[in-house]
């Protein structure tokens, strides 16, 4: 399978990748498997996955939670090393082109006490659910990654 045929089936195609790339075979390997399950099992287990209903947590703690997928992604190619080439091209793609942008922008309000305005809480959780709709989506594709069960559909919320 090629990696414009895996995106196309996850509906990540607004993902901007060099044609070259889309064009390389998507063949996971075991260093690949190991990375997608380690940060599979971060991202089942966080607000970028977990519904955030209005009345529970905060927004500082839940942007703290997105924005530590950075470090943890790096530790993760990092301690797989450099045989997990599929896994790091859909990881920094979606850390730039997803995470990132979020993160920038809600970052500079956070500590400019954005958080304390009722009006900008709630743009910031409308725009948490628009993201964790992708990051649950590549969530799954980690789990495909690893080869192993989708569980992100498991509890009945």
């Amino acid at each position: 399978m090629k990696w414009q045929d895996w995106l196309e089936k996850w509906g990540m195609t607004s993902l901007k990748i060099k044609v070259p790339f889309l064009q390389m075979n998507w063949e996971p390997q075991d260093a690949d498997k190991a990375a997608a399950w380690d940060l599979y099992v971060e991202l089942l287990t966080r607000i970028t996955t977990q519904n955030l209903s209005a009345n529970e947590g905060d927004e500082a703690s839940a942007l703290s939670s997105i924005h530590k997928i950075f470090d943890l992604t790096r530790d993760v190619m990092k301690k797989n090393g450099r045989a997990c080439f599929e896994f790091t091209k859909i990881a920094i793609v979606v850390l730039n082109q997803v995470i990132r942008p979020f993160t920038a922008k809600w970052h500079k309000i956070s500590v400019n006490n954005g958080f304390s305005d009722e009006i900008t809480r709630n743009e910031f959780r409308q725009e948490l659910e628009d993201i964790q709709k992708v990051l649950r989506i590549y969530t799954q594709m980690l789990s495909e990654m690893a080869a192993v069960e989708n569980l992100t559909e498991l509890e009945d919320i």
